[in-house]
């Protein structure tokens, strides 16, 4: 089985440190600078329960090195992808299985839905439908990931906690290549399982980013003290709730009460969204994913967003200010 991560920043890295111990697929990572020059150097290092483990793996620059593969993790940034389509091009064969990691609405939302909407592309995510006809929505497989890891320099991968990624083909069938996918995962020590509904999951995910995320960069909060001020916690739950509504629209079961799922953004702690995390680093942020392709969905639902409205003028704002979009 031939795998290549493209985009070996925290999660790609630590996918491909688990992949590449069991020693049974043939692994690549495309990495660039520092972190490039690090894992050729010495190996990809991971620490994990406390101790530190050196894995050598292959490690490209450019993806014509490695040839066509069986199975691309695509594991940068959604905003990045665009951008990388000339890069990863030389990795798709016919038959190559494309596993999207990506925070927010997927590209891919509308394959395989069926009715007047089959085939809808979302502009948010990808303007003028250029992953779409480049990478083509018969090659993924989506995925919804939840372990919490850091890069804590170049080639030095520290993971958090949590070893789940669940996986789902769009149409929702256990089709060969996902099951066999998620039996290696598995064998690497990580829990993966195959759902027949990966967009009900990718949005109870989503819930939550689409709403802390840019509250917490507005505010420079943490998830524990969002949820613990009445307002910002309000504001939250209204956004949530909007975005339900486009979801329960366009047939997603949410399994959890709004509140339920706002107690557990709360019971992480004292932890900085990813989004304020960028902002702070100067980093493009993760707007257009995690919230203006919800306010673009409610646009084809004919569902109003104006609490979801407002907070994303307020963040794209901040973003554009501080150099971290577009």
């Amino acid at each position: 089985m031939k795998i290549t991560i493209f985009g070996a920043g925290a999660i790609g890295g630590y996918l491909a440190a688990k992949l590449t111990m069991t020693g049974r697929t043939d692994l690549s990572i495309v990495a660039r600078g520092a972190h490039l020059e690090a894992i050729k150097a010495n190996g990809l290092r991971l620490i994990e329960d406390g101790q530190e483990t050196s894995v050598p793996i292959r490690a490209a620059a450019k993806a014509e090195e490695l040839g066509v593969q069986d199975y691309v993790v695509l594991a940068l940034k959604a905003h990045s992808l665009t951008s990388a389509l000339d890069q990863i091009a030389p990795l798709l064969g016919q038959d190559t299985a494309v596993v999207t990691m990506q925070n927010g609405v997927p590209w891919w939302y509308f394959h395989g839905v069926g009715g007047p909407r089959e085939g809808t592309r979302l502009n948010a995510v990808d303007p003028g439908g250029k992953i779409w006809q480049r990478i083509g929505p018969d090659h993924v497989i989506g995925s919804v990931v939840y372990p919490a890891v850091e890069v804590d320099a170049p080639g030095l991968i520290r993971h958090v906690e949590g070893r789940r990624f669940s996986l789902g083909e769009p149409s929702g069938e256990r089709s060969e290549r996902v099951t066999l996918l998620a039996e290696e995962m598995v064998k690497a020590g990580l829990q993966v399982p195959v759902r027949d509904d990966i967009r009900g999951e990718i949005w109870v995910k989503l819930w939550g980013n689409l709403s802390f995320n840019p509250i917490s960069a507005l505010t420079g909060s943490t998830l524990a003290a969002i949820v613990a001020d009445e307002g910002t916690r309000t504001l939250a739950r209204t956004m949530m709730l909007e975005a339900q509504a486009i979801g329960e629209s366009l047939g997603v079961r949410f399994p959890i009460a709004v509140d339920r799922r706002i107690k557990g953004a709360g019971d992480v702690g004292e932890h900085k969204t990813s989004m304020l995390q960028d902002l702070e680093r100067g980093r493009p942020m993760e707007i257009d994913a995690l919230v203006s392709a919800v306010q673009e969905l409610g646009r084809l639902t004919d569902k109003p967003t104006p609490t979801i409205d407002a907070v994303l003028a307020l963040v794209r704002r901040l973003a554009v200010e501080r150099g971290c979009y577009g």
